[in-house]
């Protein structure tokens, strides 16, 4: 296994919800400064879903436009564990889901390019 390992995805029904998990390993643990949740759909673009900073006792977060109110990303510290809890899920939501890490010390919210470490993804598919 990889650093950061994805479950949780599958298929639902529009409206229905999905809970994902990323196990982290103890080195990703410890050295991430932020962890956040990325998707990519066929033909578009990888867009960043939501992101928490994990560095200390900061816990910010960020979600795009089209999953606030209805996403929430957090963690579990103990059990090295961040999860994706997504609500009111919709077609538009169907898309490759990946978490990563970026490293400390350094902004990471709204900036993909800062993390480094990646998972292999679930695949989420939302019917109509």
């Amino acid at each position: 296994q990889g650093d950061l390992v994805e479950s949780g995805g599958g298929s639902v029904q529009a409206g229905g919800s999905l809970r994902l998990s990323c196990n982290l390993s103890e080195d990703a643990y410890k050295s991430s400064g932020c962890i956040g949740w990325f998707r990519r759909a066929p033909g578009k673009e990888r867009e960043g879903v939501a992101q928490l900073v994990t560095d200390g006792g900061d816990r910010r977060t960020r979600y795009i436009d089209s999953v606030k109110g209805r996403f929430a990303i957090s963690q579990d510290s103990a059990k090295k564990t961040v999860w994706l809890q997504m609500d009111t899920l919709q077609p538009e939501d169907t898309a490759m889901y990946y978490c990563a890490t970026a490293p400390r010390g350094f902004s990471c919210l709204g900036r993909s390019d800062r993390y480094t470490s990646w998972g292999q993804g679930t695949q989420v598919t939302v019917s109509s």
